[in-house]
């Protein structure tokens, strides 16, 4: 059964029951992928393909004889879980050419980037194709063992490489970053990254190290990139987050005081903006060179949430 909770975020609520006791039997996996009502998404270059309908954009799910040919040796095919409908699986089409101009989809549709597909069709299908996309990159980037450098293979319904070599078990991993919102009576500290698009302030990050507790990470994070030191933190929300495989920590930490002190390695600014700033700025009508990262992004819902708090 899937395991969904009222979480606000993009890539969130998978609707899927992953069912992972069955994937290490090939067999099932065989016969659930030959099943008639099983449904697969074709990646190319880590894009899904998408479909023009009459209610709009939606998932490019085939049938699993429709995508087999334009499979290179060896490319991934992952179970994804199943529904009431039937089982879903992701095929990496990458070795194919121009496979929206050539072959058995051309004319279909297209690839699109997921950030652009994900606010185009629903929250479940967008958390789907997230747990997809970070399955298809780690199978890309982890051919060899890490332990003896031969040559890996795919098992376990995609879950798992194993080495021919050494026996080597390899597992996709998830990276988990912290994401907070610093706060100050009613004031909240953004920044800017020195790639941000101009304007664009959001919530502070950083990934956890090993050994740290989520509640240092924050206060390492907000005390390195902005010289704020906290007196506590508190936990919001997750959002699994495809680029490659991370997992969104999201928590809001109350400041000891205002002063700033930025690293310039780190953030080219940083500010305290006021709660009546950031709600007029969500309605549209804030200063024109500030604004926020959008809804598909975790710290889009930190600051949202933290605005509507009376």
């Amino acid at each position: 059964m899937p395991f969904t909770f009222d979480n606000p975020n993009t890539f969130a609520n998978n609707p899927l029951d992953r069912q992972s006791e069955k994937r290490a039997d090939s067999g099932w996996i065989a016969k659930t992928y030959a099943d008639p009502t099983t449904l697969v998404v074709p990646f190319w270059k880590l894009k899904p393909f998408s479909m023009k309908t009459p209610e709009g954009t939606a998932v490019g799910f085939m049938k699993p004889g429709f995508v087999d040919r334009m499979m290179g040796e060896g490319a991934p095919l992952i179970f994804l879980g199943r529904d009431k409908g039937g089982a879903y699986f992701a095929a990496d089409i990458s070795a194919a050419a121009d496979p929206e101009s050539e072959g058995p989809l051309a004319g279909l549709g297209a690839f699109k980037d997921l950030r652009q597909l994900a606010m185009e069709v629903p929250p479940g299908d967008a958390a789907i194709l997230g747990q997809a996309r970070s399955l298809i990159d780690w199978h890309q980037t982890h051919r060899f063992c890490a332990q003896c450098g031969a040559p890996t293979a795919l098992s376990d319904g995609g879950y798992k490489r194993e080495c021919g070599v050494c026996k080597a078990e390899h597992f996709p991993r998830v990276n988990p970053v912290v994401i907070m919102l610093a706060t100050s009576g009613d004031k909240c500290l953004l920044g800017r990254g020195r790639n941000f698009p101009k304007g664009m302030f959001s919530a502070l990050a950083g990934f956890l190290e090993p050994g740290e507790t989520i509640e240092e990470a924050v206060a390492r994070e907000l005390f390195e990139e902005a010289g704020v030191r906290i007196k506590s933190v508190s936990y919001h929300s997750t959002q699994p987050w495809p680029w490659p495989s991370q997992l969104m920590i999201g928590c809001f930490a109350e400041a000891e005081s205002e002063e700033i002190a930025v690293d310039e390695h780190e953030l080219a600014e940083a500010r305290w903006v006021d709660r009546a700033t950031i709600r007029a700025t969500l309605a549209g009508e804030g200063p024109k060179d500030f604004w926020v990262p959008p809804k598909l992004a975790i710290a889009h819902q930190l600051v949202k949430a933290w605005a509507e708090k009376d």
